[in-house]
Protein backbone atom coordinates (compact mmCIF):
# COMPACT_ATOMS: atom_id res chain seq x y z
CA UNK A 1 0.00 0.00 0.00
CA UNK A 2 1.30 3.22 -1.16
CA UNK A 3 1.50 6.63 1.34
CA UNK A 4 -1.13 8.40 -0.65
CA UNK A 5 -3.56 5.16 0.08
CA UNK A 6 -2.95 4.94 3.83
CA UNK A 7 -3.74 8.66 4.03
CA UNK A 8 -6.67 7.99 2.15
CA UNK A 9 -7.68 5.14 4.66
CA UNK A 10 -6.93 7.01 7.90
CA UNK A 11 -9.05 10.09 6.11
CA UNK A 12 -11.97 7.53 6.09
CA UNK A 13 -11.46 5.93 9.29
CA UNK A 14 -11.75 9.37 10.64
CA UNK A 15 -14.48 10.31 8.56
CA UNK A 16 -16.02 6.63 10.55
CA UNK A 17 -14.66 7.48 13.53
CA UNK A 18 -16.01 11.27 14.32
CA UNK A 19 -19.19 10.83 12.61
CA UNK A 20 -22.83 10.63 14.31
CA UNK A 21 -25.21 8.55 14.96
CA UNK A 22 -27.02 10.26 11.15
CA UNK A 23 -24.00 10.33 9.06
CA UNK A 24 -23.12 6.64 10.49
CA UNK A 25 -26.48 5.69 8.61
CA UNK A 26 -25.52 7.56 5.52
CA UNK A 27 -22.44 6.06 5.24
CA UNK A 28 -23.98 2.80 5.88
CA UNK A 29 -26.16 2.93 3.07
CA UNK A 30 -23.33 4.05 0.51
CA UNK A 31 -21.45 1.37 1.66
CA UNK A 32 -24.47 -0.62 0.93
CA UNK A 33 -24.89 0.67 -2.55
CA UNK A 34 -21.36 -0.29 -3.29
CA UNK A 35 -22.22 -3.56 -2.13
CA UNK A 36 -24.78 -4.24 -4.55
CA UNK A 37 -22.86 -3.01 -7.25
CA UNK A 38 -19.88 -5.79 -6.55
CA UNK A 39 -17.85 -3.21 -4.83
CA UNK A 40 -16.05 -2.29 -1.71
CA UNK A 41 -16.41 1.09 0.43
CA UNK A 42 -13.10 1.45 0.66
CA UNK A 43 -12.07 0.64 -2.86
CA UNK A 44 -13.94 3.10 -4.36
CA UNK A 45 -12.95 6.14 -1.77
CA UNK A 46 -9.31 5.04 -2.63
CA UNK A 47 -10.48 5.45 -6.42
CA UNK A 48 -12.91 8.47 -6.09
CA UNK A 49 -12.20 10.04 -3.04
CA UNK A 50 -12.79 13.35 -3.45
CA UNK A 51 -15.97 12.50 -5.49
CA UNK A 52 -17.11 10.82 -2.12
CA UNK A 53 -16.38 13.34 0.13
CA UNK A 54 -18.04 15.65 -1.55
CA UNK A 55 -21.14 13.26 -1.75
CA UNK A 56 -20.85 12.39 1.54
CA UNK A 57 -20.74 15.84 3.22
CA UNK A 58 -23.80 16.76 0.59
CA UNK A 59 -25.86 14.11 2.05
CA UNK A 60 -25.05 15.27 5.44
CA UNK A 61 -25.90 18.59 4.70
CA UNK A 62 -29.22 18.14 3.74
CA UNK A 63 -29.94 15.77 6.73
Amino acid sequence: MSPAERKHLQKLDDLILDASTEELKKIQEIDHQTQMEGLSFYDVYLDSSSLINQSIKKSFRKS
